[in-house]
């Protein structure tokens, strides 16, 4: 196998909730989520994540079922596995699902699951989505024996929670990788693909897309759409491309 063929290029999948965050504020379409998805695509993004919350306060169940017919890339559904978030998945049949252990009136994700605590639990939601063709990640911290206990659910994937590397990078840099390395390392070892999101942004996600193995994709919102403010939205998923090449 040549050198070309052996690169490896993490795929960039953008959350477009802060789209819908802009939208709600004034009310009405404006700015237009399956717009701005159409336009990500188009710009060279791999994938379109979303989060709807019990709350609508961003992405709405709608705006969810809407996306379905725009995008054309790997369409990512995260959130808390509650029946109703369960059935909405079923029911738009998207590429990959991401369990994520919110409880409803949290700002943000701000902690991976207790895979070890909620095993049975989180086995059963796995199962579910895996028996509908649904690809499934969980998402962790970067605890060795937690990604062990997210193995055993027979998860595809897991996403590890990044906010903790964003912090320690402006103090230690790319050294601030080395346990989401070692957590990837192992992960991929266990037979699961690995996808990272949080706190990812242009001053921080090229060393950690060079210092982590097997990251299979990263999932940016925040970050993102706030550049774009600046930069513009082609030239801002351009940059973030350029970071994960």
């Amino acid at each position: 196998m040549s050198d070309k063929a052996k690169v490896h290029t993490t795929k960039l999948s953008v959350n477009v909730n802060k789209i819908a965050t802009l939208r709600n504020a004034r009310g009405g379409s404006i700015p237009n989520v399956l717009l701005a998805a159409e336009r990500i695509q188009e710009f060279g993004a791999q994938g379109i994540t979303v989060h709807p919350r019990p709350d609508a306060r961003h992405i709405t169940f709608e705006d969810v079922r809407a996306l379905k017919g725009v995008v054309h890339t790997e369409f990512n559904i995260e959130g808390y596995p509650n029946e109703s978030f369960i059935n909405l998945v079923l029911e738009i049949m998207p590429e990959q699902v991401t369990l994520v252990p919110d409880p409803p009136d949290v700002l943000t994700s701000n902690a991976g699951w207790d895979a070890i605590g909620k095993a049975s639990f989180l086995h059963e939601i796995t199962a579910r989505f895996k028996a509908a063709g649904i690809k499934t990640s969980i998402f962790m911290d970067t605890d060795e024996d937690q990604i062990r206990a997210a193995a055993n659910t027979g998860t595809d994937r897991i996403e590890l929670y990044t906010e903790a590397f964003a912090v320690g990078y402006k103090t230690e840099g790319a050294d601030a990788a080395i346990p989401y390395a070692r957590a990837a390392t192992l992960a991929n070892s266990l037979g699961m693909g690995v996808n990272a999101g949080h706190d990812l942004d242009l001053s921080n996600l090229r060393d950690f897309a060079f210092n982590v193995p097997h990251l299979t994709e990263v999932s940016i919102g925040h970050a993102l759409i706030s550049d774009a403010l600046y930069l513009g939205l082609s030239e801002t998923v351009k940059q973030y491309l350029h970071c994960l090449k």
